[in-house]
């Protein structure tokens, strides 16, 4: 045999047996699936059938849902039928309703927000409200999720409230009509001094065109240079980020590339329109729980230099969800790709074992980074998130400032001062005196308030060890001096974190006269970020340093 049909022959039979290998392999792993179906099925009717107590078939067959998806990634997860409607307004920013948020508080439901030029804003609804009824049902037999379904309905049709408003005395009952309620995207944009200021807090049908129309608004006011607000943006839809880059950068510039686990899987989203601007200097602040598509733009910019990113390191979402309908109106979402950025850096958080309690993305090894370049020759990293160009490390929130926000005491503090005030200064200028920040501590102290230090959770720690360990009555006399000091100093946080607590005060309270616009303005004074922000935009020479422009 000529050595040329050798090969040949062992080329063919080479190729046969990768094949044989190919279709033994996908038979097997067929045959896999089959046979743990049915083995899940028969664990599952075998429990049903003859477990001690009653089950709930629903719920158990949901706990095993959920417990297969979650040792995927935390964001390819399943939506019940009963969800559904509440997964698509997440998604699309649209209900039909009358425009107001509510919360339940203190076994209470009331209203957190009401959205300007919407029914429940035209009707009087007040911030503050307490929900009784709705229609002739009595909110307290309902949960909150079904008094929020109730609020939420058919466009056209009507709905009552009947609401208990501090500082009147009777129930007030409000009617309404239900209309499409659009939850902006951008429920801010204004100046502060020379710059435009745009706060983005989703990415939902339209996001884009409303940033665009802002930038507009605030170029055709002469504005210097414009911050873009990503903190606590979780993300939402890709083309709305392609889109939303556009307005920065020239047409067919590559944006985002997603990769899936097939070959055929990877597409390029390039900008396709005119840019809106492509010199006014830019900032981009971003916090741990900017996600996903908000990590798209604040990465994109970056890697092209076309703005500089404030903040934090960002949550570290670079995974991309396909929503699949399955039977009796159920929804999945899988994971299907991973997305990267023009650089070729994947802002996927590489070990999900070092996520904070957030879930955003923690300590990063410098050993499991890799370096990528920008187009003016920076180096910036993969591995997970976005690292700002100038990092500004927000403070925690105190247990005493989540405790008082979460509990409901600086929400019933507000309404009680906005029922004694028919208006207020204008939001950025309102300040809250001494005087009146100690009649909220004092008007406090008759309020029960639960909660527990970091030190305190590790002293109630210690006291459970040394009863385990036998060593309890040795060190009982210094756990309880330790306990006592404690107590002693929490009598003072009130004082101790004065700062933390004011400006949650005068967020809430500004909100009940101007709404959400309200609450960014009055943050701006006190806001490190957006100062940062504006410092770098003023100073052109330190803007272009950090850019590495020439």
């Amino acid at each position: 045999m000529k050595p040329f049909l050798k090969r040949f022959t062992h080329i063919v039979v080479l190729t046969g047996g990768l094949l044989l290998l190919s279709s033994s392999s996908s038979t097997d792993r067929y045959f896999e699936i089959a046979k743990n179906l049915d083995i899940f099925a028969g664990v599952y009717r075998e429990v049903n059938a003859l477990y001690v107590d009653e089950i709930n078939p629903n719920t158990l067959m949901r706990t095993g849902i959920d417990a297969m998806l979650s040792s995927l990634d935390p964001f390819t997860n399943y939506i019940p039928e009963d969800e559904v409607e509440d997964f698509r307004t997440i998604n699309t920013g649209q209900y039909g309703g009358i425009g107001a948020a509510t919360r339940e508080m203190n076994k209470k439901t009331v209203i957190t927000m009401v959205y300007d030029g919407y029914p429940a804003f035209r009707g009087g609804l007040r911030i503050g409200d307490e929900v009784i009824k709705m229609d002739e049902i009595e909110l307290s037999r309902l949960t909150s999720d079904e008094a929020n379904h109730l609020m939420q309905g058919q466009v056209g049709t009507p709905v009552s409230l009947t609401v208990r408003r501090v500082g009147v005395k009777n129930p007030i009952r409000l009617q309404f009509k239900r209309e499409k309620i659009k939850i902006s995207n951008v429920p801010y944009y204004g100046t502060i001094g020379s710059f435009g200021y745009i706060r983005l807090t989703n990415f939902t049908p339209e996001a884009a065109h409303e940033v665009g129309a802002a930038l507009v608004s605030l170029k055709e006011s002469g504005i210097k240079g414009v911050i873009i607000d990503l903190r606590d943006n979780p993300g939402g839809l890709l083309d709305e980020a392609v889109d939303i880059c556009n307005l920065f950068l020239p047409k067919g510039k590559l944006v985002v590339t997603m990769k899936g686990k097939l070959s055929d899987s990877v597409v390029e989203y390039d900008t396709k329109k005119s840019p809106v601007d492509l010199e006014m200097p830019v900032a981009v602040i971003i916090d741990r729980n900017s996600a996903s598509a908000s990590e798209i733009v604040a990465g994109t910019l970056q890697d092209y230099d076309r703005g500089v990113v404030i903040g934090e390191k960002s949550y570290g979402k670079g995974l991309v969800q396909l929503t699949r309908n399955i039977s009796y109106n159920s929804v999945v979402r899988i994971t299907t790709a991973k997305y990267y950025t023009p650089t070729g850096r994947c802002i996927q958080v590489l070990d999900y074992s070092h996520r904070r309690p957030d879930g955003s993305v923690g300590h990063v090894p410098d050993s499991v980074k890799r370096a990528f370049k920008t187009t003016n020759g920076r180096t910036v990293y993969d591995g997970g998130g976005i690292e700002p160009d100038i990092l500004v490390k927000s403070e925690d929130d105190s247990p005493l400032t989540n405790a008082l926000n979460e509990q409901g005491i600086v929400f019933d503090y507000a309404t009680l001062y906005a029922s004694r005030r028919a208006s207020l200064p204008e939001a950025r200028s309102f300040t809250l005196s001494e005087a009146e920040y100690q009649d909220f501590v004092t008007w406090a102290k008759g309020r029960t308030l639960s909660y527990q230090s970091p030190i305190e959770d590790r002293l109630e720690q210690l006291r459970k060890t040394a009863q385990s360990e036998r060593l309890y009555d040795e060190l009982r006399s210094l756990i309880d001096q330790l306990q006592q000091r404690l107590a002693e100093s929490r009598k003072n946080d009130l004082i101790t974190y004065r700062d933390q607590v004011k400006n949650l005060l005068q967020e809430e309270i500004v909100g009940r006269y101007y709404l959400d616009r309200g609450r960014v303005e009055v943050s701006f004074k006190d806001d490190a970020e957006v100062r940062k922000a504006v410092d770098i935009l003023t100073i052109t020479a330190l803007y272009n340093k950090t850019l590495n422009k020439p």
